[in-house]
């Protein structure tokens, strides 16, 4: 979705009658005010969580701002280091951050555009899509173990290792020779764009109130509300003749990147020494000898569970991103291979996770709660959806609107500024009334399901385009508030030790519902598509029909109001309706999952009072 902008649990509500026999079991971070039983903290110890999880008693803030003692060693780490956090420090990080996410949506989106042109130098131009597709697998099976390190060795580590592959991405695609070395670029390019973003969700999570979380989720994404005007300016002077060429552009973003993040980087770093001097960290506990150590880590990252996940990922991702290069398309015998034993592997790890596994990824008594399940319900939905509408609009837009490319991509590029700024204005909105549960159920997936909705009677050829960007601004509204509502939910309701597990499984289910929606949308419009366009396209085009309907710029070539070109545009209308339909059926499970969740009221969270904006 326009945002990757990117949910999760407690066991039940707790009425207010009961509110003071359980405010024995808080959390040290977040503890709902109005959750019973904290999940994340039983009364018996869970060892396969990778530490042992005792019950804590905090009966006043000072008790509560101590540091868990049960939590891995990278999350006490982080406790000690906000407690030595000042508020000048705090707000200087969020703005070095804010000069991180601007870096990066300026990078990735020009990365995107320069694609073609990349490949192009090689004479591959056929395999530009082909080149996303590894490096998005990967980047999604990534944030896992990048979870477990952010834990366990500490977030400023983890935050150094996400801006080196990035780095390093930048300088492979600035020297590779050929489209294999490309593509192994940009899988070192997005695994640390995801890392990094990941990192600025959890450093939200850490360091801000409750309350205050969803407005800072917004400020994060904020540098698209600049980045999407002006980088399609930066990409036209490195490609016009005698401009510097991809290969330049890549090395001064490798080179300027890292020097943008050293603030931030040092900040991280200083305030865990200060910490570490003040003995607030405790020490970390001997591994004993190296091969202890290594028996340790290998433990702990269940580097078994996490083989199995990343085949059985992606095989089951492949097969959706690959059957359309195959003859017998989804009969192939290696799309059929792929999706079986792709989807037997993650039902395997799942099994292995529960049973068998020293150590788990996912703490799975959070994902005994309804609010849990149904925040990934939602999340699935939401992603597949999308893009079984979104997959063909642009090109709705350059053919059956007849729209010029740019003016098309300001009208793709709605739903990014919109989004953008409802976060915004959501998360101010969530500081006087703070039920997630309300803002997402009567606004956001109403807005969202009244504009796709109503795209199903605009999206005919003879309709005003201002109608179609009425429906984008309901689905831009209604999206921005269920993107940070999605993430905000998650932490409600969930320990600090868990956040990253959670939003990284929540990050698997948007890049499975990625792989479904557009498959979905793939089969509409190979279906569909074609059969309508030979029933409509007149007598003397028909020997055309190959060309036609393989190209869209054959497409566009035909002038606005001939036969030929009002045989296309309807053959559109009428194939983006079984999309647009197919697609608002999807969206009733986001209302039905939402209506499940807990009404937790974030303003209502007992937290620590020291360390958070």
């Amino acid at each position: 979705m326009g945002l990757s902008f990117k949910g999760l649990a407690s066991n039940a509500l707790l009425s207010r009658s009961n509110k003071g026999v359980e405010e024995n079991h808080k959390d040290v971070a977040d503890v709902p005010a109005a959750v019973q039983g904290h999940t994340s903290l039983e009364d018996t110890p869970d060892e396969k969580l990778g530490a042992p999880r005792s019950p804590l008693s905090f009966n006043s803030d000072e008790e509560l701002n101590k540091v868990d003692t049960t939590a891995e060693h990278g999350v006490q780490a982080i406790q000690a280091s906000t407690q030595v956090w000042s508020k000048r420090d705090l707000i200087l990080a969020y703005i070095f951050m804010w000069l991180i996410a601007f870096m990066m949506s300026f990078c990735s989106s020009s990365s995107s555009t320069l694609s073609p042109y990349v490949t192009s130098s090689f004479k591959e131009h056929s395999l530009t899509a082909l080149t996303s597709v590894i490096s998005s697998i990967v980047a999604g099976i990534w944030k896992l173990p990048y979870a477990k390190i952010m834990n366990i060795w500490g977030r400023p580590f983890a935050l150094c290792l996400g801006i080196s592959m990035f780095v390093l991405g930048l300088i492979l695609m600035a020297t590779c020779n050929n489209v294999k070395a490309y593509c192994a670029a940009q899988t070192f390019f997005y695994t640390g764009y995801n890392s990094i973003d990941f990192f600025m969700t959890v450093f939200i999570a850490d360091t801000s109130k409750l309350k205050n979380r969803g407005f800072f989720i917004g400020y994060a994404a904020s540098p698209f509300l600049i980045t999407t005007w002006i980088y399609g300016y930066a990409v036209q002077s490195v490609i016009a003749p005698g401009g510097i060429g991809f290969r330049w552009c890549f090395g001064i973003f490798a080179i300027i990147f890292p020097i943008v993040c050293i603030p931030f980087v040092f900040m991280f770093f200083k305030h865990e020494a200060k910490a570490r001097r003040q003995g607030l960290i405790p020490p970390r506990p001997s591994r004993g000898s190296m091969g202890q150590t290594i028996f340790y880590y290998l433990r702990e990252f269940d580097v078994v569970g996490l083989l199995i996940l990343a085949t059985g990922l992606a095989l089951f991702l492949l097969a959706f991103n690959l059957y359309s290069l195959q003859a017998k398309l989804w009969k192939a015998p290696l799309i059929i291979c792929f999706l079986i034993f792709g989807g037997l592997l993650i039902i395997a790890f799942g099994l292995w996770e529960k049973f068998f596994a020293p150590v788990t990824f996912i703490p799975w008594p959070l994902l005994k709660n309804r609010t849990v399940i149904f925040t990934y319900t939602m999340v699935a939905a939401m992603y597949t959806a999308w893009y079984i509408w979104d997959s063909y609009f642009y090109s709705l837009l350059r053919v059956m609107f007849n729209q010029s490319v740019p003016h098309a991509t300001y009208i793709a590029n709605i739903y990014t500024m919109g989004s953008c700024f409802i976060c915004l204005v959501y998360g101010v909105a969530l500081r006087y009334y703070g039920k997630l549960k309300i803002w997402s159920l009567f606004w956001g997936a109403p807005l969202m399901i009244l504009g796709v909705g109503l795209m199903i009677k605009f999206r005919q050829p003879d309709e005003n385009i201002g109608y179609i960007v009425m429906c984008m601004i309901f689905i831009a509204f209604g999206g921005g508030v269920l993107v940070t509502s999605e993430q905000t939910t998650i932490m409600a309701v969930s320990k600090q030790q868990d956040f990253p597990a959670l939003l990284a499984v929540e990050s698997m289910i948007v890049a499975i519902g990625n792989a479904i929606g557009s498959t979905i949308a793939g089969a509409i419009w190979t279906g569909i598509f074609p059969v309508r366009l030979m029933a409509n396209l007149p007598a003397d085009a028909q020997a055309d029909f190959a060309s036609i309907y393989g190209d869209i710029d054959v497409q566009t070539s035909y002038a606005v109001g001939t036969p030929t070109r009002d045989a296309i545009n309807l053959s559109y209308g009428e194939t983006q309706r079984y999309m647009l339909i197919s697609a608002t059926c999807v969206y009733i499970i986001v209302l039905f999952s939402i209506a499940m969740w807990q009404n937790v009221d974030v303003r209502t969270m007992k937290q620590r009072t020291i360390g958070l904006l």
